[in-house]
């Protein structure tokens, strides 16, 4: 927009009339898109709050979580083209101000029979603001910042933004004390500052000429929607019930058809060529692998620490704080690798130490003590910390034409499509492994098998309601078995999750390996944000 910046200028300094402050810049995005990483997290820690007063079920309050991620899938790419068709900046104030809005009135949702609906359509609203804001702030610091520094800013817009998901934790344990609907006010100050520095770093709105495709929008929204859909019933309606595989595959259908759509179309909302590039492909590859676990570790570690471990909401929180540690250090190691020898050896590095990781934690779930699963918390966030910016950035990167917008969208799409599927997957599986091993801890005690069973199933759908360890009230036979067997029904369910951390250490283990195939090329010239593209040289090592 007419501005002149010398690639060593560190920002504070005026370097001409209506230059952006890279400093402010950095820190305004810093603070817009750290509202989406908290919700993450802090409304896991609220959950069994939520539940208790707004008297939702196990898998209301998972959709409540996964609305908002779904809508920051399916709507990801239509905010990376909006953020280039009408600027990112004024997109980005867009998507914080739906954002914040949608908060304030999550927490004014209205308790009775309205609540559920109430709270999972603002959730959604929430995560529609996220996919307007991210692709934007993104694509403000990857514009504000040349390609020569752009590693160690995304590194430092990555890291911060990630590790600030571990206030997540500590907010939620702190404000659900007073109430849980500060969970969601919180983010009204936080915005607030966000806009105003926006504003203060007097940031340019470049815009590209372009249509924006309604019908693919339309399309990968209803594909997504309808796949997640029959994942997550799947723990409510079976497996083998037609209903679960007809969402799935219709899903999936839908998807194949806006592919082909896409292919086709003049202006696609997603420009699928730009998956021919072998780097940009698996570098997106790793991202939906390691995202399966990263997002949904959240709310299952949350939920196994206040069930199995009899932990309160804030010793759940630090339980999680083991994590962000690991996660926050290990981010800045990886963006410095990412800028000296390029994306494929953080790619190697991450994948490996997370899948350990997470194997190593799963395996000590059972021993019921917090402080004793820390390392193993540590190094599973660490891997995931090694990997995140590098894979992103490196994508970011390989825009075609620069459209930093749009290839922005396209990474988030498959990251936060990914956390659904996981939250979804995994759910499941949880939900289905917890009957199974409660069920069978009553058989043992006596319990008849047909009562076993339900009882099992029972309580595997209220447990993350009943994070204290509490049982069915009442003082039958079923109940006087359940408030004595308590310690054995924390240790099935630490049991179930032993599955889910190992699916997770599974598929860091996937993403390794198509870490291997990363060609190792890096993003090494200067004509990479300049309307050109990147030029591709050297290796990776």
């Amino acid at each position: 927009m007419g501005t002149t910046r010398s690639p060593a200028d560190p920002g504070p300094r005026k370097a001409a009339p209506g230059a952006p402050h890279q400093t402010l810049a950095l820190a305004a995005m810093l603070c817009a898109v750290s509202m989406t990483f908290i919700d993450q997290t802090i409304v896991a820690i609220a959950a069994p709050s939520i539940i208790g007063e707004l008297g939702l079920s196990a898998s209301g309050m998972q959709w409540v979580v996964n609305a908002y991620l779904l809508a920051l899938a399916a709507f990801f790419a239509l905010g990376g083209r909006l953020s280039d068709i009408l600027g990112h900046r004024r997109t980005m104030v867009v998507g914080t101000l739906v954002f914040v809005v949608s908060s304030a009135l999550c927490g004014f949702v209205p308790s009775g029979d309205a609540a559920q609906p109430w709270l999972i359509a603002f959730r959604a609203t929430q995560g529609l603001g996220a996919a307007l804001m991210f692709p934007a702030a993104l694509a403000v610091v990857v514009n504000v910042f040349p390609v020569e520094r752009r590693g160690r800013a995304l590194a430092l817009f990555f890291g911060l933004s990630g590790a600030l998901t571990a206030l997540g934790p500590l907010l939620g344990g702190w404000l659900t004390a007073w109430t849980w609907r500060a969970v969601f006010w919180v983010n009204v100050p936080v915005a607030a500052v966000a806009l105003v520095l926006a504003a203060l770093a007097r940031i340019p709105d470049r815009r590209r000429a372009g249509r924006l495709d309604v019908p693919g929008a339309v399309l990968v929204a209803v594909g997504m929607g309808l796949s997640v859909l029959g994942l997550q019933q799947a723990s409510a309606w079976g497996w083998g019930s037609a209903a679960t595989w007809a969402c799935i595959a219709v899903g999936l259908a839908v998807l194949v058809v806006f592919c082909r759509y896409e292919l086709r179309t003049e202006q696609p909302l997603i420009t699928l060529r730009v998956f021919r590039d072998r780097a940009f492909a698996t570098d997106n590859l790793v991202l939906f692998f390691a995202m399966l676990a990263f997002v949904p570790v959240f709310f299952f570690a949350s939920v196994y620490a206040q069930v199995s471990l009899s932990a309160s909401p804030n010793q759940a929180a630090l339980y999680l704080l083991y994590f962000f540690i690991g996660f926050g250090l290990a981010s800045q190691w990886g963006g410095h690798i990412l800028d000296k020898r390029g994306a494929r050896p953080a790619l190697l590095l991450g994948t490996a130490v997370g899948a350990v990781g997470f194997a190593l934690w799963a395996a000590k779930l059972t021993d019921l003590s917090m402080h004793d699963q820390w390392p193993y918390a540590a190094l599973a966030g660490a891997g995931i910390g090694l990997l995140l910016a590098p894979a992103a950035t490196d994508a970011v990167n390989r825009a075609i034409d620069a459209s930093y917008g749009e290839v922005t969208g396209i990474t988030q799409t498959v990251r936060y499509f990914a956390a659904s599927v996981g939250i979804a997957v995994f759910g499941t599986i949880l939900t289905h492994t917890t009957a199974d091993r409660v069920a069978g801890t009553l058989e043992g005690r006596g319990v008849p098998r047909e009562t076993a069973e339900d009882v099992g199933r029972s309580v595997a759908e209220a447990v993350t309601g009943h994070p204290d360890g509490s049982t069915p009230s009442g003082d039958g036979p079923v109940a006087t078995v359940m408030r004595r067997a308590a310690d054995a029904v924390r240790a099935d369910f630490a049991e179930a999750n032993q599955w889910v951390f190992g699916g997770m250490a599974v598929a860091l283990a996937v993403a390794f390996l198509f870490a291997l195939r990363h060609p190792g090329t890096r993003v090494t010239g200067g004509t990479a944000g300049d309307g050109g593209g990147p030029e591709r040289g050297g290796t990776g090592g």
